[in-house]
């Protein structure tokens, strides 16, 4: 039987995830100095020096650390994963599974699929988290997401990928463009125009690589972060885009008109994916999940 508790293994995590004992104390409500104690008591019973403390920079964790901090959060889940599953009936899955997804997917992917496992799983939850795709990776990586909702371009080989669906990229041009009434248009017929870059890899990666693809070397006035003031920006007529996942509606936040055009220069799809790391093994709550968004009842928006 080991030394150590799970009480030992919260404090542990807690310590590491706000980086100070302070910190972790506010988040526990407990006292510092019982966090201090727990974690030497964690460190003499596995034999290993798990931090680094110093009194003016908070905690650094050993590379021993950053391995059983990987560990302890697995421990951690499946405890809790056991105790829900034992609190009622059935044989249902019960727990949490923490999942990551790209910002550009979440509106059209996430809620349709959490609405799904919610009606086959109630006694399960789900708690999301979006970011950059390369974060999403690492937390992958690292155990601390179960799994993750991603573009397939430039994944990590560590990631096991199950494929979802795919979204072709498309032009956006203001709705006073001289190509508006088009139903599709080559990228070579907007190449001296000044474009606007949704600038966040994958996504913008692909993008500009459709853009080679179809010999034009896009002329870019401005980039930003997020796919609304990208389309903003086009309605109010200072350049083109070129953008992945379809959004409702023509009008911009900003109240302007733009129009969605297909590409004439047959541009390769951008596979949608359900992500997890190969070296860490799914819980039963997060193996149920993936059944429900790889299942036969998925649906995507038109």
């Amino acid at each position: 039987m080991p030394g150590f508790s799970l009480r030992q293994l919260s404090y542990f995590v807690a310590v590491a995830e706000a980086g100070t004992f302070a910190g972790a104390a506010v988040r526990l409500h407990v006292s510092a100095s019982a966090l201090s104690l727990a974690l030497d008591e964690l460190e003499r019973t596995l034999g290993v020096q798990l931090t680094v403390r110093r009194r003016a920079h908070g905690v650094r964790l050993t590379a021993a650390g950053t391995d059983t901090l990987r560990r302890a959060r697995r421990l951690l889940r499946d405890a809790g994963e056991l105790a829900a599953a034992t609190d009622g009936a059935g044989g249902d899955v019960a727990g949490t599974v923490l999942l990551g997804c790209y910002p550009t997917l979440a509106p059209a992917e996430l809620p349709a699929l959490l609405a799904r496992f919610a009606a086959a799983h109630p006694r399960a939850r789900v708690e999301f988290a979006e970011g950059p795709q390369d974060v999403l990776s690492r937390r992958l990586r690292d155990g601390e997401l179960d799994l993750a909702l991603l573009y397939d371009h430039g994944l990590d080989p560590g990631l096991e990928l199950a494929p979802l669906s795919s979204n072709t990229p498309y032009l956006v041009l203001p709705s006073g463009h001289r190509l508006a009434g088009r139903s599709s248009v080559h990228l070579r017929e907007v190449a001296d125009e000044p474009m606007v870059l949704f600038d966040l890899p994958p996504a913008s990666d692909h993008l500009m690589t459709v853009c080679r693809a179809a010999g034009v070397s896009p002329s870019v006035a401005h980039r930003t972060a997020t796919v609304e003031l990208t389309r903003s920006l086009v309605g109010a007529g200072l350049g083109y885009t070129v953008l992945a996942q379809r959004a409702p509606g023509t009008r911009t936040a900003a109240g302007d008109r733009v129009v969605e055009i297909d590409l004439a220069d047959d541009p390769a799809p951008l596979g949608i994916v359900l992500a997890r790391s190969r070296t860490v093994q799914p819980s039963a709550t997060a193996r149920a999940f993936a059944r429900i968004a790889t299942g036969p009842a998925r649906s995507r928006p038109a």
